[in-house]
């Protein structure tokens, strides 16, 4: 794209995105996410109500009377794509090419974390890590990632993500919320994620196209690998064949979200010919319920 084309499209974005953030999910985000601790707040006296645990001792006796001692959750967060930018991403067969989905996906969560004050940072990865930018509060950051997103181009179109999740483990030391948003078409992962999500709040989604999913009844089909290069040709009017594609996908998004119970990791399953809004407050929401 054009720089002026990138400009045009991150404004939309950026409108649409900002427009869902303060009508569908203000207050819904807050509540997802603890903060990353407690800081202490006053000292007052006890009042009807208050639990007997909050006293504090020491101010009660020299006082003569109960006082408690107030805590407030510190409520600054990192949130911290992990963004997929394979070739396998750049691929779509309706409105949406995958990687438009997940750079809006990515915007109403980004500016749903600055409407909190919260810091976002991004990692770009393929089959080696693309970019990465540490979390930055401010409108401009939740711009900057949207603009690395559009204008960056890949410089491998292979997948590997066990790699960029050991990246991540190493260089985010302080607990953040991570986002993976990906098609999580890769192997050999799991473990990693596993030791990840011990440090980290991690939220995986995963955002397939209705061709990942199902094969069209469109006679001969000539497909190419986006990652691989790799080609073949099927008969795609033969049901056989396509109630065995659609069993084999079905399968693997179960077994996708059986590991992502595994390894505690918050998961959701997008398509781009469905809305991301009723997905994402249903997380915001299970979230919110399990606090």
């Amino acid at each position: 794209m054009e720089v002026s084309e990138i400009i045009a499209k991150i404004k939309k974005i950026e409108i649409t995105t900002r427009n869902l953030v303060s009508e569908l999910f203000s207050g819904e985000y807050h509540s997802m996410f603890k903060g990353q601790g407690l800081e202490f707040s006053e000292v007052r006296e006890y009042q009807d109500g208050d639990s007997f645990r909050q006293i504090d001792w020491n101010v009660s006796a020299r006082m003569g009377h109960p006082y408690i001692k107030k805590f407030e959750e510190t409520r600054e967060l990192n949130v911290i794509f992990l963004i997929d930018v394979s070739a396998s991403t750049a691929t779509g067969t309706r409105s949406y090419l995958k990687s438009e989905y997940i750079t809006e996906l990515t915007a109403v969560l980004s500016f749903s974390a600055l409407s909190n004050n919260d810091k976002v940072g991004l990692l770009l990865f393929s089959d080696q890590i693309e970019k990465y930018s540490p979390p930055r509060k401010g409108k401009k950051s939740a711009l900057r990632i949207l603009r690395d997103i559009l204008y960056h181009q890949p410089q491998s179109n292979g997948t590997d993500l066990k790699a960029a999740i050991e990246y991540a483990y190493q260089i985010i030391p302080k607990r953040s919320i991570i986002f993976i948003i990906s098609d999580f078409l890769a192997e050999n992962y799991q473990d990693s994620l596993r030791i990840l999500a011990g440090r980290h709040d991690v939220i995986a989604l995963r955002v397939l196209d209705k061709s990942d999913l199902e094969l069209p009844d469109c006679g001969l089909l000539h497909l190419t690998d986006p990652e691989t290069g790799k080609r073949l040709t099927r008969f795609s009017g033969s049901r056989k064949l396509r109630e065995k594609f659609k069993e084999a996908t079905t399968k693997e998004n179960l077994e996708f979200i059986e590991t992502m119970k595994k390894t505690r990791v918050e998961s959701r399953i997008f398509t781009t010919d469905e809305p991301y809004t009723k997905k994402l407050m249903e997380l915001f929401r299970a979230r919110k319920h399990r606090r």
